[in-house]
């Protein structure tokens, strides 16, 4: 990155003077010179990737540059940088692309060295999407290596750049990719395809959990040698500590023959996702939070019986005496009384946050572990009000809910029929039967709840412009703490469905109001792509369960089960099969679910920024809720399924899934 104004940088500036305003250079490679500059008309930063003028007058680097452009042009991914647009003007050829807000994974590594298994495997499956997604293109990078990969800031996405030798696939390697990174057969001069790519993924994989090359020379020649003939070391015996799962899948990217590495990227991309499993506990310090945002404090026990239940009952005295003063009077005691709880809350929220918020945690932390507490309530009450409450439930809950209602105005009835006998008789019969009901509801529920409403509003709350509002309140004079090491586990599916929501809030009110069904369409897809997350992992449990046994165990099992045995094998194959087929069904829609979420997240980002247009929105929610109605028949045969696998989950007899 320079701040130098150089030749290159003042003739750009007045080739594209009144279109785009040049701030600075953000890096040079081979093939060109990148500028950080505001789109003009479109208020927005962009980066514009130039050929040298020095370069352009030799023959065919011009022709080159522009294929390029071309090539990055045909792919529109979220994990590959969006190319705008190509222009020549005043002699200069240049193309437009997004600017991505961030840093490279070589810059990454070169400032704080390997990243985190975790990190590292976020990292190879999204650049894994984007070449699976250009494979599929006919389109093979060749360059993949650490600086050509961006970590953009806010999220953390992996996004591939500079396809500046990219080339068909099936196409001889007629250029070089860095020597470092570059598969055997691109280093030998052979037909290359997407497997050469997944090679290099896989140097900058091992780069990126070791800290250092499997190969290094001093001079390119002895690098491309080691490529050719050498065994890559094994990434555990340079990391020892490292995942068993996900140092496999980089050892295989790393192997000698293309026909031995991942077919493609989406391959690679799957393998790494079992590779990691992310921690799924919401920290300490955000659980500490979420108990004390839920129980009462001390001063709220003290505040209600000593002031807010006298004060109420001086309004209903002072309002029953009828007179304009005393009824103002009684008013503005029963405002008073009131509102101190409220008060208290308020405070007592206040000084929570910002010890949450100077612990290093953000908003979106807070969110993200509501949401996920939300979720695993609603698990929870599935199972606890798996069926309607009987008709004595309800109507006892009918009852007790009518005599809670009846108490307050029958009191002021009472006052203001100076304590008739008949309506202290009923002040107390209503009293009676909604303290009695409020007990026996305890034991007898009236009502079927598949959601936790404290919880759900206090969600509610959080991602709403007040939330937002409180905690900017509570943020203020706070000194910038760093991140906590311990942050809340992301579920895709959740930290996608924030990003939108909050994208949808920044909206115009206007654009809102068109747009009113978004918020519920995203909270479906998000809990239709929880569901089959949870689904996933269940059958793979249930597929677990009915693993193979040893040849001992299961000689032995067969023998004991005399005339049944054959049975029972034939009845666990058709099992695994029927399960097999449901898992591999239900990950296909999550990843269907999560991808229209990722859909309407680019197009309310294309809204935001003024290239998209809100017919297009309105297409993508169709799309979704067509989605979340197949995924509810997907939902219905898994549980069709896993009645069929019920009556073996512990199967009679010697036979058992989990011999050994």
């Amino acid at each position: 990155m320079s701040d130098a104004v150089t030749p290159e940088f003042v003739a750009l500036q007045q080739a594209v003077a009144g279109r785009y305003s040049l701030e600075r250079e953000l890096g040079r490679g081979g093939m060109g010179i990148v500028f950080l500059a505001r789109d003009v008309a479109l208020d927005r930063l962009v980066a514009i990737k130039l050929l040298p003028p020095a370069l352009a007058t030799r023959s065919g680097l011009t022709e080159r540059f522009l294929a390029e452009a071309r090539t990055a042009a045909r792919l529109s991914h979220p994990n590959i940088v969006a190319l705008h647009s190509v222009e020549e003007a005043s002699g200069l050829v240049f193309f437009v692309m997004a600017f991505i807000d961030g840093e490279t994974v070589g810059d990454r590594l070169r400032g704080k060295g390997p990243l985190t298994p975790h990190d590292a495997a976020r990292m190879i499956q999204e650049v894994a999407w984007a070449l699976g997604y250009a494979h599929g293109r006919g389109v093979v990078h060749r360059d993949v290596k650490p600086d050509n990969i961006m970590l953009e800031r806010a999220s953390g996405r992996a996004i591939v750049m500079d396809f500046g030798i990219a080339g068909a696939a099936g196409g001889a390697a007629e250029a070089f990719g860095t020597a470092q990174y570059v598969s055997p057969e691109q280093a030998g001069g052979q037909t290359l395809d997407g497997r050469s790519d997944l090679y290099s993924l896989g140097v900058v994989a091992f780069l990126s959990l070791t800290g250092r090359l499997p190969f290094d020379a001093d001079d390119p020649h002895s690098l491309l040698a080691m490529h050719v003939s050498r065994p890559a070391p094994p990434v555990l015996s340079v990391s020892p500590g490292m995942p068993r799962k996900l140092a496999r899948a980089v050892d295989r990217c790393l192997a000698k023959q293309p026909g031995d590495r991942f077919p493609d990227g989406e391959a690679l991309a799957e393998s790494v996702a079992e590779a990691i499993e992310p921690p799924r506990e919401i920290p300490a310090a955000v659980r500490v939070w979420m108990t004390r945002n839920t129980q009462p404090t001390v001063a709220h026990l003290f505040y209600i019986p000593l002031v807010t239940m006298p004060s109420g009952m001086a309004a209903v005295y002072l309002i029953s005496k009828g007179t304009p003063l005393s009824i103002l009077a009684g008013v503005g005691v029963l405002l008073v009384g009131l509102s101190g709880p409220f008060a208290i809350t308020a405070l007592y929220r206040f000084i929570e946050m910002r010890r949450l918020l100077g612990a290093g945690y953000s908003l979106e932390d807070i969110r993200l572990a509501l949401q996920l507490h939300a979720q695993r309530r609603r698990e929870e009450l599935a199972v606890e009000f798996a069926a309607e409450p009987p008709l004595p439930a309800r109507i006892l809950r009918q009852v007790t809910n009518a005599a809670g209602w009846a108490i307050a105005p029958t009191m002021l009835v009472m006052f203001l029929d100076q304590r008739d006998a008949a309506w202290v008789a009923a002040v107390g019969a209503c009293t009676v039967i909604f303290s009695a009901g409020s007990i026996l509801r305890t034991f007898f529920p009236g009502i079927r709840l598949m959601t936790d409403r404290g919880i759900e509003w206090r969600l509610k709350f959080w991602k709403s412009k007040l939330g937002r509002w409180f905690e900017k309140l509570s943020r203020f004079g706070l000194k910038k703490r760093s991140v906590p090491a311990e942050l809340t586990y992301r579920p895709t599916e959740m930290a996608i469905g924030l990003a939108a929501d909050s994208l949808f809030e920044s909206l115009p009110k206007e654009q809102r109001r068109e747009l009113k069904e978004l918020p519920g369409v995203l909270e479906r897809l998000q809990r239709d792509a929880s569901l089959m997350r949870k689904t996933v992992d269940d059958l793979n449990g249930a597929l677990a369960g009915l693993g193979e046994q040893s040849d001992a165990a299961r000689s032995r099992a067969l023998h004991d089960a005399g005339g049944r045995g054959a049975e029972l094998d034939e009845t666990r194959t058709r099992l695994r099969a029927e399960i097999s087929e449901q898992r591999d069904e239900a990950a296909s829609r999550l990843a269907a679910a999560v991808s229209a979420l990722e859909s309407v997240r680019l197009s309310l980002l294309r809204l935001k920024a003024g290239t998209g247009t809100v017919t297009e929105l309105t297409a993508d929610l169709g799309a979704a809720r067509s989605l979340t109605e197949t995924i509810e028949y997907t939902v219905h045969g898994n549980a069709e399924v896993e009645k069929l696998f019920k009556p073996y989950r512990t199967p009679p007899g010697p036979l058992q899934p989990n011999n050994a």
